[in-house]
């Protein structure tokens, strides 16, 4: 390991050879000059730990050669002597960045202690500097990571104008086409022709929603959030009351538990209740005595809402699909949709600082969880604030 440098400067020369020979044998390397701007050209040639300067020097004084010595190395770590009468200039070199003084005349036991400091400040400026040029190209490589990303968003809207555009022009074509097909010549066609024809009517309907859902899905990451107070259990039941049209049918039991408030952004968080409640509906179609309900537990870290229902569930095997664009568990002839809408609520929910995750058994039902970010929970933002160490009641 090699010894630490420490630079010595003084126009006596005897006390600045005194000074080289008593610190020597301590285990420092020392260079000693008389001269202010003989030791700054060494200085431009050779780095040291320590400056250790007269303070009251003929050609330039201690604070003159401080200031310049730190501005060739500012790691460097700098120390004055000077005697009794002229401790205010010593207090006056700090202020322009010395570490410290010594009084003349020195004793060891008085300088050792003073260099042993400000060589570990001078380790430490070494540490934070290293420090400042990782973070340095950390937020270099973090810029040029956010170019990438803005190009990649950029790229990614040009493309869903493409599709808007480029897609939904042939389908709307082709739709068209179906539908003169049947109005002019449908009472002419075998029935197996008017089967296909219905197919492409029910392909094209199928493509139109794909293009919708990728369109949607890829606006989610630029929209802006705003977040606000919203009642759960309103939006809640508001949206039952305008689903269940769509999904009426006998027999079908729904219970809703307390909600309470959560802050927020309130269309968005709409559309996550919306596609869990609708799957929730459409999961339980077959089932004589179906029951879908909807509740929050309250934990002690974060609240977790729920959509509960009792329909055909899925294997666990297959959970990590659940929330991929597109995926499907199960047979589209059998239950309509396009496999988004799972992933645009965990895109939601994630965006809010929350998570998803979903619990089911083949045959017996499904139950989807979500959390919203801790700090959006009023009820535990206010179990917090009096110092409760349980579940928040409800």
């Amino acid at each position: 390991m090699q010894a630490p440098r420490i630079l010595i400067v003084d126009d006596e020369v005897m006390q600045m050879t005194a000074l080289c020979d008593t610190l020597t044998p301590q285990g420092y390397e020392t260079v000693g000059f008389t001269s202010a701007k003989a030791a700054l050209l060494a200085l431009r040639e050779q780095r040291y730990e320590l400056l250790l300067t007269d303070l009251t020097m003929p050609e330039m004084d201690g604070i003159e050669l401080l200031r310049a010595a730190l501005d060739i190395d500012p790691q460097m770590v700098g120390v004055v002597m000077t005697g009794d009468g002229t401790i205010s200039s010593a207090i006056q070199a700090m202020k322009v960045g010395a570490f410290d003084y010594i009084l003349k005349p020195f004793r060891l036991s008085a300088i050792l202690p003073v260099i042993a400091r400000a060589l570990e400040v001078h380790s430490l400026r070494q540490e934070n500097a290293v420090l400042e040029l990782q973070l340095q190209e950390h937020m270099a490589a973090l810029e040029a990571r956010n170019k990438e990303l803005a190009s990649a968003n950029s790229e990614l809207e040009a493309f869903a104008s493409s599709v808007s555009h480029d897609l939904r022009a042939p389908l709307r074509i082709i739709s068209q086409f179906a539908q003169i097909l049947e109005t002019d010549f449908g009472s002419e066609m075998p029935a197996e022709a008017r089967e296909m024809l219905g197919r492409i009517g029910l392909g094209t309907q199928r493509m139109h929603q794909l293009v919708a859902d990728l369109l949607r899905l890829s606006k989610l990451g630029r929209q802006t959030l705003i977040k606000r107070r919203v009642d759960l259990d309103s939006l809640v039941h508001a949206l039952i009351d305008e689903l269940r049209p769509d999904h009426a049918r006998d027999g079908i039991g729904i219970h809703v538990g307390p909600l309470n408030h959560c802050t927020a952004d309130p269309a968005l968080l709409q559309q996550v209740m919306t596609n869990l409640l609708s799957n929730a509906f459409k999961f339980t179609r077959g089932r004589d005595q179906a029951r879908v309900e909807i509740g929050r537990l309250p934990q002690q870290e974060e609240a977790a809402y729920f959509v509960r229902d009792n329909g055909v569930g899925f294997d666990m095997a297959h959970a990590g699909k659940l929330f991929a664009p597109f995926q499907r568990l199960h047979r589209a002839e059998d239950y309509e949709g396009t496999g988004v809408g799972l992933s645009i609520a965990q895109r939601i929910v994630e965006r809010h600082g929350g998570r998803i995750w979903a619990e089911a058994e083949e045959g017996k039902g499904a139950t989807f969880f979500f959390t919203l970010s801790s700090e959006d929970d009023p009820m535990r933002s206010k179990a917090a604030a009096a110092g409760e160490s349980g579940r928040v009641a409800e």
